[in-house]
């Protein structure tokens, strides 16, 4: 609107018109005055009294440099890598570390605090404020401690000890909440899962797998015939309703918690698969977060092998031979990364890209086997100890971008 009073106003546009000479066209016929008017207020407000526009017009030569190179492929943006230090960026003294095949001595909770076993020593790293402490010592002739797991909500502490006794322990005053039965037919318990808040599954040496309920008298409420020697290895499938178990007979074993069961036998399960491939013991065993029925497990000392299963119908959908032994194995939460820990020759973290399995990185920082792995619940971060009596700390899984909380009714156009 402010253009058009650059010309006058409505009483100036008509005395224009009635006073201009008509203008020729190029065919001969004369233009009206009201024509010339708009042609001359057009010029003036949109074309800028520039009498071509979209013109065939001979440019000047443009310098070489700006000339478009439409003979060279547009190359892609390259996607930068991922950094990973080399370096471990925390190393703890880890007195007491034992040096045997089977046990799972390491843990990292829910809310954020990492458990370690000793010895007959159970210590919590606290990860926020970088601290140590003590939980509990087993009393002389108890231990030494075979294995430890956290609750999925942290607030106990499962810890089994060298004389058969599985214990829930506070952390907050390292109080026992429950303990079982000493039974001298029992065996000590060399695996540990938790199904839920109140069923811990538990793996012993003479190969038994035990569902226990605490909440109940008979504590044991579920048993997994399958292995033939001690079950160093147990994990449940993010839904909760299959279980892996890996143990010193070489056997692999998955199980179905909602098939049936038979009539004879009301509390006894019936694997689901038998895996038989693997030539050395089974402890490296974890699901995959990102793709549901996919499990990796690794072989020990014997068998250097990386297999991947699909637990659906139990074939193999790939092996890679690793080099050497694989002690533990643990799956990023959030991408299709793995990462594995290995003994001799060179006592390793391999950081594996799935499903390509190409090495991402190899981190050196143990000189003896490193036995276990534990991920921090906040992404990022691994926790390795090994038999050279010490806890390391490595960078090395992407850190997850916090999400923005979504706003209210935000999936809804209308609200109603």
């Amino acid at each position: 609107m402010a253009s058009s009073r650059s010309v006058g106003d409505g009483h100036g546009l008509r005395r224009f018109a009635l006073t201009t000479p008509s203008r020729a066209r190029r065919d001969g016929s004369i233009q009206s005055p009201s024509s010339v008017a708009y042609q001359k207020l057009l010029d003036e407000c949109i074309l800028k009294n520039r009498t071509r526009i979209l013109a065939f017009k001979s440019a000047p030569d443009a310098p070489a440099s700006m000339l478009p190179q439409f003979d060279e492929p547009i190359r892609p943006q390259k996607k930068q890598q991922r950094q990973i230090s080399k370096e471990p960026e925390r190393v703890l003294d880890a007195h007491g570390m034992l040096d045997e095949d089977g046990l799972n001595l390491l843990d990292w909770g829910s809310k954020n605090v990492l458990a370690i076993a000793l010895g007959d020593k159970v210590c919590l790293w606290d990860d926020a404020n970088k601290s140590t402490k003590v939980l509990l010592e087993a009393v002389e002739g108890s231990g030494p401690i075979t294995s430890i797991s956290w609750s999925p909500d942290s607030t106990v502490l499962a810890v089994a000890l060298g004389n058969s006794v599985l214990a829930l322990v506070d952390p907050a005053t390292g109080q026992d909440v429950n303990v079982t039965e000493d039974d001298e037919n029992l065996t000590p318990v060399l695996s540990l899962a938790w199904r839920s808040n109140s069923i811990l599954t538990a793996g012993r040496s003479n190969g038994t797998v035990v569902d226990y309920d605490f909440r109940k008298d008979d504590t044991s409420i579920c048993f997994y015939n399958g292995h033939r020697r001690g079950v160093c290895s147990l994990k449940w499938s993010d839904n909760r309703r299959y279980l892996a178990s890996g143990g010193h007979d070489k056997l692999v074993h998955i199980w179905d918690a909602c098939m049936p069961v038979s009539h004879r036998h009301p509390r006894r399960h019936q694997w689901l698969h038998r895996i038989s491939s693997h030539t050395s013991i089974v402890k490296a065993l974890d699901w995959c977060p990102t793709r549901s029925n996919l499990l990796a497990s690794g072989g020990g000392r014997h068998d250097h092998c990386i297999k991947f299963w699909n637990t659906v119908n139990g074939s193999c959908l790939n092996s890679i031979d690793a080099g050497s032994e694989v002690c533990a194995l643990l799956w990023d939460k959030n991408k299709s990364e793995l990462v594995t820990s290995h003994g001799f020759p060179k006592n390793q973290l391999t950081l594996w890209n799935y499903p390509s399995m190409t090495r991402a990185a190899e981190l050196f920082g143990h000189s003896s086997r490193v036995h276990f792995l534990a991920g921090s619940p906040l992404g990022g971060v691994v926790a390795s100890a090994a038999a050279d009596e010490t806890l390391n700390f490595w960078n090395i899984f992407e850190t997850p971008k916090p999400t923005k909380p979504e706003l209210p009714f935000a999936r809804f156009n209308v609200i109603r």
